[in-house]
Order: C-alpha cells, then structure tokens, then sequence
C-alpha cells in the first residue's frame, strides 16, 4: 500500500488529478450502476411474482383433487388427460416432502425446506417467494402458498399438510437483467474514460497559471533576473492569482532589496575611498621619510600621525554605521524585541550627550512611555539624534529634550536646515554641504529613520520658530508597562 501511495505521490499533479476524477466518477457510476442493477432487478422480480399470483389464483377444486388422487411425479406421467404446456412449474408438496406434478406443467421442481414448512401448516396468509432451480438446472423463479380453492356453499377451503408451488424459468428475466449490466458496464466505462479525459484537461487548463510561475521560477534562478513578472487580472480572487500577486510582491521586493545593496554598496565604497586615499597618503610620506632617512619635521610628523589617527577613527565609526545599518535593513529578530521604557532609554542618551558637549545646557522634560523595540537599536538611535543637536549647537546654546506620551522632541539652537535639504536628510551618505567639514559618516539619520520605523513609529526633522532645528519621534505604546502595552 505504501508503495503505491508513493508511486502516486510521483506521479506529475496533472496526473494525480485526472486519476482521482476518474476514480470519483468511477465510483459514483459504479455505485449508481449496481443501484439501478438492483433496483431493476427487484422489478422485473416483483413482476414474476405478480404473474405467479394471479396464475395460482385461477386454479380449481377439481384440478387439486384429481392431482392428490394420482400424484404424478413427472410432467411426463400418463395419468390424466395430457393437456398443452402452460409454461408455469406447478406442483404441489406436502409435508412429507413427497411433491405432485401437474401433467400439463413446464417441468419439476426442486423443493426446499421453506415449501415443506408451509405444507407442514399451511397459512394462506403466508406466501413464500424465492428462487431454486428445476431437474434440469434451469433457474426458477417459485411462489408457495397454502391450497385455498372454493367450493360451493363452503366457501373458501384449506388442503391440509400441502401446500402450491407456481413457478417460472427466469431465463428472460436473467438475459434482460445480463443485458442490463453489460450496458452499464460499457457506459461506465466510458464514463470513466471520459472523466478521466476530461479530468486531465481541467487539470491542464488550471494548472496553466502554475506552468507559467514554474518557468517564471525557473528563469529567475537560472538567469537571476528579477524584473520578471506574472500577469494576473486585477478581479481575480483564486488561489492561483493570490500565489501569482504574491510571487509578483517577491520579486519586487526582491528587486528592490538587491538595488538597495548595491547602492549601499556603491555608497560605502564611495564614502570608504576618501579616508583611505587620505590614510594612505600619509602612510606613504611615512615610509618614505624612513626609506629615504630624510626625517619629516617634528610638528609635521605629529599632524600627519594626528590624521592618520583621525582618519581611522573616521574608518571605525563608518565601518560600525554600515554594521548597523545593514542590521536594521536586514529586520530585527523577534528575540531581541522586548518591551523597553523610552524614559530610560532616553535618560541613558542624555547622559551620553552631556559628556559630548559639556559646554552646552541639556535641559530635559520626560514622562514615562513604554515602547516595544530592540533596546541596543533605540539607544543608538536616540543618541545620534542628540549627537546631531550637539554638534550644530553654538558654544554655550541650548538643547531642549521632551518626552510626552510617546512623543519625543529634541530642538537646538544651531543655524538649521535649509528648506531644500530636508528631504535628503534621511538619505544614506547625505551630508550637507555646510556640515562636510564636520565629523560624521552621513549614515546617523539613517539608522534614526530604520530603527524608528521597525519600532512602528515615525521620525521627522523641521526647522523651530526663531532658528534652530526640531528633531521629533513618534513611537506607539503606553505610559505603563504591559499587560496594559498593546
């Protein structure tokens, strides 16, 4: 059974199709074909019996006497008159098994223990209909019954210990009823045929759209071209259009994934170019100062190492930006996810800003809010926001931090941003040309803007009334900690 459930298994979905239809219909006209065999058969049979009923019906006292006097024991007895066949069986049997055959009878008959019952009582209540066979092996369709006969001025008149057996051949019931089957037979055959015909299409027809995703699927990974799509109509609603929507939404974004590598890639290497070419300038002079022994002037030999320590500092802190950045693209696993309180959060940031610019005042206002995010994440996030408001704040200025049911703002006083540049803001690499001289990687707000969005929220920059810049950060969640966090 195994092997055939396996053998089925490896059969193409076309074929498994077309084989289950067949099978359902064959099923369904075998179950209806043995119904309508049966059925037919129950009438053809209650048709015989009929016949038998009224046939017995119209034998006579004298017929019934004359037959115990002599009891013939073959339809071929000389006692009697011979008269013209009827076609019927008759006979009578008594209790003791012995039987009586009328002369002008189709043949004799086989009784049972059924017929020597009822001759034992006779009941002409009871009629016992069922089928035997003659001495010749014919089938026979009998009706036993008591002797009931009329007599005139006693009425209706029982025969003791005897009891009438009618019968008659079943062969033109049987070849009607052989007939009947080898028709079903056939038109279920084609039935099925033709189910299993028409099962197979229907599987071609449907499983079309699955052909062509198949070599959608099979061209992508054989060529890697994403731009590949499948054409659905907008109205369809089956499975397969879903699945096609769906392989059409992976591709893109697929697509769309890999674009954003390269231009990640692109961008990084970029970025990566200046400070090595800086780094290596200098390492160059270095070396050869030392090969040539002409030695590099004291104050020039401290600004060049001075730049190579700035230079791979600036190399670290790009190659941690990109880290971190490819790890928010990359999405946050669910483990990390865990319920954090923004006060905290933000408190921690704060205390990290001061050390950054104790020149500056830091005046904080936050309320409790929790949140679901990736603590490290947040942190970081909240800290180059606070990094950018440091680093363009005036010597002595002040930064304003507010937290506010979910609602955190952070404003400097430094010279803001141009209208034009806030849209780039959010950009990789983007730097403004008026803060390229400064320290950075161009990727801070970036990471603000990723790590914000995974957390639900949202993440602005807008310039504040009376100069300055307002950083603002929306993140979903609860002034108490769960089970009242959604």
């Amino acid at each position: 059974m195994r092997k055939v459930v396996r053998r089925f298994q490896a059969l193409p979905i076309r074929s498994r199709l077309a084989l289950l239809v067949a099978a359902a219909v064959a099923f369904g006209v075998a179950a209806v074909s043995v119904t309508c065999w049966f059925i037919v058969q129950g009438k053809l049979y209650e048709q015989v019996d009929s016949r038998l009923n009224s046939f017995s019906s119209k034998l006579e006292e004298t017929q019934v006497n004359a037959l115990l006097t002599a009891c013939p024991k073959d339809v071929n007895d000389t006692t009697g008159a011979m008269q013209q066949r009827t076609f019927y069986y008759m006979q009578v049997v008594k209790a003791d098994g012995e039987t009586c055959v009328f002369t002008n009878s189709e043949g004799v008959l086989k009784a049972t223990n059924a017929d020597k019952e009822l001759a034992e009582e006779p009941d002409p209540r009871i009629r016992v209909s069922h089928n035997t066979t003659d001495n010749d092996g014919n089938n026979v369709r009998v009706l036993t019954r008591a002797i009931v006969v009329g007599s005139p001025g006693l009425g209706p008149q029982v025969y003791p210990e005897t009891a009438l057996m009618i019968g008659i051949s079943l062969k033109d019931t049987e070849k009607t009823l052989n007939d009947l089957a080898l028709i079903l037979l056939l038109v279920s055959g084609i039935g099925v045929l033709g189910a299993g015909a028409a099962g197979l299409a229907v599987a071609r027809a449907g499983l079309r759209p699955v052909d062509k995703l198949t070599e959608a699927v099979e061209h992508v990974a054989r060529t890697e071209d994403l731009t590949i799509r499948i054409p659905v109509e907008d109205d369809s609603e089956d499975e397969i259009a879903r699945l096609s929507r769906s392989f059409n939404s992976m591709t893109a974004s697929l697509a769309t994934s890999r674009e954003l590598q390269q231009q990640l890639i692109a961008d990084a290497g970029h970025e990566l170019r200046t400070p090595l070419t800086s780094l290596r300038t200098n390492i160059e002079l270095l070396t050869r100062s030392e090969e040539t022994g002409r030695p590099i002037p004291e104050a020039d030999r401290k600004a060049l190492l001075a730049s190579v320590k700035a230079q791979m500092t600036e190399l670290a802190a790009l190659i941690g930006d990109l880290q971190t950045l490819s790890r928010s693209e990359a999405g946050t696993p669910a483990d990390r996810i865990q319920v954090v309180s923004l006060q905290d959060t933000v408190e921690a940031a704060l205390r990290r800003a001061r050390l950054r610019g104790p020149e500056l005042t830091i005046v904080a206002d936050v309320a409790p809010w929790f949140v679901r995010a990736e603590p490290s994440a947040l942190e970081r996030a909240i800290v180059n926001i606070l990094d950018n408001a440091v680093k363009f704040s005036p010597e002595g200025g002040t930064i304003d931090v507010t937290l506010r049911h979910g609602r955190l703002t952070v404003r400097d006083h430094g010279p803001g941003i141009p209208a034009d540049e806030l849209p780039h803001v959010f950009d990789r690499f983007w730097r403004s040309p008026s803060a390229r001289a400064l320290p950075g990687s161009g990727l801070g707000l970036s990471i603000v803007a990723r790590t914000v969005q995974q957390a639900g929220g949202d993440v602005a920059l807008s310039p504040a009334t009376g100069g300055g810049t307002v950083a603002t950060i929306r993140l979903p969640g609860a002034p108490t900690p769960p089970p009242d966090l959604p």
